[in-house]
């Protein structure tokens, strides 16, 4: 549940992203704000909060967000869920060596925001397993989805390789993998019929951070009141092919 403060003559000295679109369907531009409090001789932003001034009225409406600190933040105006309205994406880099990624999309229909996409709701919802396996492969898991992908590792560097599989090509030990929380999250019109889907990408990593695998691509719509799944990619890098 959110709070709006409703005020008609608001100063915003540290506004740190604008757009400009109908947000409220109303059929009048509005200017869509992100503002911040600055953090000295840093980039680092607090209190980061999605401001809206409607075109018509000129009043301004303020919308606390739930993570409302971090790096490089940015707004992004699309329809998502097709009613003809454009929605409002947040997009804020956490600044962590994960490369994770904030992100909220809110509707602004009549003035009123509603959140139809939650970054931790995703990560909650999209859960991986990652397994290191006999004969330099790794089994990833999609958990929502119950698929599966085999990633072959078998080009990776004898150094790599020599520390996980004895020389006959099984593993020493038992080793899990992880898949990162969200790292981007792009709007696409894959279709063109003027309606963004969500492309989401999310690293899969081995047995630390840096020891990158690839990355699982999701294809999120709008369907039934809610985004879901369209369809689901697995991109390795080329030395792993």
């Amino acid at each position: 549940m959110y709070n709006y403060y409703y005020k008609t003559n608001m100063i915003y000295p540290n506004v740190v992203a604008y757009k400009r679109g109908d947000v409220n369907g109303d059929k009048v531009p509005d200017n869509v704000y992100l503002t911040g409090v600055k953090t000295q001789d840093s980039p680092f932003l607090q209190n980061i909060t999605l401001v809206v001034q409607d075109g018509m009225t000129g009043i301004f409406i303020s919308v606390p967000l739930k993570q409302n600190e971090g790096y490089e933040p940015a707004l992004f105006l699309g329809d998502f869920n097709g009613d003809g309205v454009e929605d409002i994406m947040v997009s804020i880099n956490s600044g962590g060596s994960g490369a994770i990624m904030y992100h909220y999309i809110y509707t602004f229909l009549n003035n009123m925001a509603k959140v139809i996409f939650d970054f931790e709701e995703y990560n909650d919802k999209y859960s991986y397993k990652v397994n290191y396996m006999d004969n330099y492969k790794v089994e990833v898991i999609s958990e929502e989805n119950k698929e599966k992908y085999i990633i072959d590792i078998s080009l990776r560097d004898k150094e790599y390789l020599d520390e996980i599989y004895d020389e006959n090509g099984n593993l020493k030990s038992p080793i899990e993998g992880f898949v990162n929380p969200l790292s981007g999250l792009y709007p696409v019109d894959f279709d063109s019929d003027k309606v963004y889907e969500l492309l989401a990408y999310q690293k899969i990593a081995g047995r630390y951070n840096a020891d990158s695998l690839g990355y699982i691509l999701n294809t999120l719509g709008w369907k039934d009141k809610k985004f879901q799944l369209d369809n689901q990619n697995v991109a390795i890098f080329g030395s792993q092919m």
